[in-house]
């Protein structure tokens, strides 16, 4: 691994291991956001808390490190994009702050994609409004925005992208193992309702 691709892969793992959701719910007094709900820090979880605001500044964080991630390696490491893209993932679903366990990467994921793939973003970013408007589920919304990437992608003919897309859209799933589990038992909560 060359120079290059480790300070990509270390800015990108820096900037995605920022825990904004358990930074704001601190700062603003709600304690401590793993203690509460599934005990995810994503903004799903943080809504648990009773504030929107916190939620929405989470969520819109939480992406803006994905596109920060991958915009700084297109105008400093342009032949390590990937591994920004890679490491900003890796960093905000394992967290070394937070003992490896983060988020589920469901609005990092779009973040990252806003620079990389804008036409692949627009169709995620539909899905998962739609979908959550429709059925209220977040977990359902968030798995199905993640799969439409790597077929957005292999449709517009991204090939060099799509083997790196469907491993975060894997990775997205493989963090809603919980809420697969409680889906298949029809106890995944809508928006609003704390978990059974």
């Amino acid at each position: 691994m060359n120079g290059t691709v480790l300070l990509a892969l270390l800015a990108g793992y820096l900037l995605g291991s920022i825990p904004f959701g358990f930074l704001l719910t601190r700062m603003a007094g709600k304690g401590d956001i793993r203690d509460v709900g599934s005990g995810n820090i994503g903004a799903t979880n943080v809504l648990r808390t009773g504030s929107k605001g916190l939620a929405i500044a989470t969520l819109l964080l939480d992406a803006l490190k994905g596109a920060v991630a991958v915009i700084l390696a297109q105008r400093m490491w342009p032949d390590a994009v990937n591994f920004a893209a890679a490491g900003v993932m890796i960093g905000h679903l394992y967290p070394v702050w937070l003992r490896f366990k983060g988020g589920k990467g469901v609005a990092t994921f779009v973040g990252v994609l806003v620079p990389l793939l804008p036409v692949a973003a627009l169709v995620y970013a539909v899905v998962w409004v739609g979908l959550l408007v429709i059925l209220r589920i977040s977990s359902v919304a968030g798995m199905a925005a993640a799969a439409s990437a790597p077929v957005t992608a292999a449709v517009v003919n991204e090939q060099a992208l799509f083997p790196m897309l469907l491993g975060f859209a894997l990775l997205v799933i493989w963090k809603h193992q919980d809420n697969i589990r409680r889906l298949a038992r029809g106890q995944e909560p809508r928006l609003g309702r704390k978990p059974e």
